[in-house]
């Protein structure tokens, strides 16, 4: 294992202080419970947005946290789910008397204690949406039905901006249902991760092979295929993901290529150029673009796509300012 680490153990609370050196404008974090806040939250009369997973996939969710996505973000250990206390001290706190949406990735332990934490969150009103945009898989070791991997990325922006404009819980709660069932996404691994602990990759890839359908933590994908040309890698991800995206000839969508932490932006954009010509084929217009490494696996190479079929609401949300570590445009 080779990473710019100093003890394995120290490897969340040490990033955790270094997004708070760095983005202090912005967010403020609390150490004791791994939390990182929007630096003015609560704000009332402000539907509060709150989610959180295992750390390894930044800038998902911490980088999110700020003007136009979300007001905190709890961080579980390396690809473990964070435990009920922190989401429920992060539900506390940003509720400005508007409640709160929780925005859960379907993976069990998140699941589970995002549902804990809702039921004892006290006299805070309390909603959730589970993102499940995976066509990999019906179900993994890591969860029971489909995974929730890129969608969330965009659920939290279009969310986000519907609860900067004042929106009640009832709204923002339908547009993420709306959105989740709206996006699917597929993704692909070129080699393993390390998790700092285990101190060894996670899987084994020979230099010719790719595994089909990976999720973010290292998980299975559909299938182990020979290396191909990006051409080829891209129909193996757009075609099973229009298969189960419900669309017609004519419709926008946004187009989402993320790299999932080891593949560099040359690739990724020009594997976007890979999907827009299998988009065109299949009728489909995209009414708005983001390629990046926006949800990872640590060092992951590979990359995974999504899309979100969309109207002028989801779009005119899309483009709302939003202002945060990970993600900002027109604040």
């Amino acid at each position: 294992m080779k990473k710019l680490i100093n003890d394995p153990a120290d490897v969340v609370a040490e990033s955790l202080r270094g997004v708070e050196a760095a983005h202090r404008d912005h967010v403020r974090v609390d150490h004791d419970n791994r939390i990182v806040y929007r630096r003015d939250t609560p704000r009332a009369g402000k539907v509060g947005l709150v989610s959180g997973g295992g750390s390894g996939h930044e800038p998902m969710h911490g980088g999110f946290v700020g003007v136009g996505m979300l007001d905190a973000a709890c961080a579980g250990e390396v690809f473990t789910s964070p435990v009920p206390d922190q989401m429920m001290a992060a539900t506390e706190t940003v509720d400005g008397g508007a409640g709160v949406l929780h925005i859960v990735k379907n993976y069990t332990g998140d699941v589970m204690n995002f549902d804990m934490a809702a039921e004892l969150a006290g006299d805070v009103e309390v909603r959730s949406v589970v993102t499940n945009d995976d066509v990999a898989v019906q179900d993994s070791t890591f969860t029971a039905g489909r995974r929730g991997v890129g969608a969330t990325v965009l659920l939290e922006k279009i969310v986000g901006a519907a609860a900067e404009e004042g929106r009640t819980l009832d709204d923002v709660h339908a547009l993420a249902v709306r959105v989740n069932e709206s996006a699917r996404s597929m993704g692909v691994a070129l080699t393993s991760c390390t998790v700092p602990s285990a101190g060894k990759p996670t899987f084994e890839l020979a230099d010719d092979e790719i595994e089909v359908g990976i999720g973010i933590h290292g998980e299975p994908g559909r299938e182990r295929k020979p290396l191909a040309p990006a051409r080829d890698v891209a129909a193996m991800l757009v075609e099973p993901v229009l298969a189960d995206l419900p669309h017609q000839r004519g419709d926008s969508v946004i187009a989402f290529v993320n790299g999932m932490g080891g593949t560099p932006l040359i690739e990724q954009y020009l594997m976007f150029n890979e999907v827009t010509k299998l988009l065109d084929q299949a009728g489909l217009t995209i009414a708005r673009s983001l390629v990046g490494s926006y949800m990872t696996s640590l060092e992951m190479a590979g990359c995974s796509v999504t899309l979100l079929r969309c109207d002028d609401e989801l779009v005119r949300l899309w483009d709302a300012p939003v202002n945060t570590p990970g993600l900002r445009w027109g604040a």
